[in-house]
């Protein structure tokens, strides 16, 4: 059985990103799996906030013909009885103490729903062990939940018995090299300046460049947004467009040449329009050996990003005081 990297102490952002590739050496472990076949699911629900939402959302780029939905919010989806009964319920919670996933945990125990949990420990770890609901105990590498994409989504693969991927996720433990993206994280970094950067992709991507969001709202502290296309097309693009706007915004272009290649020519058509609006824009291709490949250098690039952008702002990495405050305040 491989090992997971166990460090004797907390590891801040830049050892965290620096270790990322260690990730993919953990076995995740289904606990209480007596009868349990998720293979007969054809339907799953996730529940999970924050860096808990990230990798179940991630599924969908990795295989688009899963039916998957992400919940982020308390209780369970506004679905009838009847489909709730036919799906398969995951609570993903780092932490495990998530108010609204222990909620949502509840509600599914209650309904004598399909469910099974992923978490490193906390309340939904006991709640798990308690109704003998079958769950995964990831390892606790004392990292924030945005920095443990890798685990989370192995585990992931696991409980819902994809375990074709989650083979080929074997791989990146050798094939990502993390110091290998530090130095194009630190251009990007530079070319943003101060201005707030918008991340756009493919709607297939869509999650891809929603990682890219979160990562510099934690991690550099600063203002960003994602949005897709075509969608953006329709609407977002009329409010940069329209009429002269301070050069104030930094747009990203995730480009993947898999995508449709209509989608592939608006990108090229909004990148002319936005430049010749003297907006900052750059292209990041996407690339890599496998689709997983492509996400998660795309997702340590996004790391090393962040982690340089904060370093240029004077902002710590490793501080979440705020949204600590406001877990304090709610209680």
């Amino acid at each position: 059985m491989k090992e997971v990297l166990k460090p004797s102490q907390s590891m801040n952002t830049l050892e965290a990103v620096k270790n990322f590739s260690e990730q993919f050496k953990y076995e995740p472990v289904v606990e209480n799996s007596g009868g349990f076949k998720p293979q007969k699911y054809s339907r799953y629900i996730f529940v999970g906030m924050g860096g808990s939402a990230l990798a179940p959302d991630l599924l969908r780029v990795e295989n688009p013909n899963l039916d998957i939905i992400i919940h982020r919010d308390y209780g369970l989806p506004s679905l009838s009885e009847e489909i709730l009964k036919n799906c398969l319920i995951v609570v993903n919670s780092y932490s495990g103490n998530t108010e609204e996933a222990l909620s949502a945990f509840n509600l599914a125990v209650e309904k004598k729903l399909s469910l099974a949990a992923i978490t490193i420990g906390g309340k939904l770890l006991k709640l798990a062990q308690e109704n003998s609901t079958p769950y995964i105990q990831m390892s606790d590498l004392a990292i924030q939940p945005r920095m443990a994409l890798g685990l989370n989504f192995r585990a992931l693969l696991k409980i819902i018995g994809e375990e074709a991927a989650l083979k080929e996720t074997d791989l990146l433990a050798e094939e990502l090299t993390p110091e290998n993206y530090e130095a194009d994280g630190k251009e990007i970094a530079e070319k943003m300046g101060n201005a707030t950067p918008v991340i756009y992709s493919s709607r297939r991507n869509g999650p891809l460049a929603y990682v890219w969001k979160v990562i510099l709202n934690e991690t550099a502290k600063i203002p960003a947004f994602s949005n897709v296309l075509p969608e953006l097309n329709h609407n977002e693009m009329a409010g940069f467009l329209s009429r002269d706007l301070p050069a104030n915004y930094h747009f990203v272009f995730l480009k993947d040449k898999e995508d449709d290649r209509k989608i592939l020519k608006r990108m090229e058509v909004a990148e002319k329009l936005y430049r010749e609006q003297g907006q900052s824009l750059q292209v990041i291709n996407l690339n890599g050996k496998t689709v997983c490949h492509k996400i998660f250098s795309s997702i340590i690039l996004a790391h090393w990003t962040a982690y340089h952008k904060a370093l240029t702002t004077g902002a710590d990495p490793d501080d979440m005081a705020v949204v600590e405050e406001f877990k304090r305040l709610m209680q």
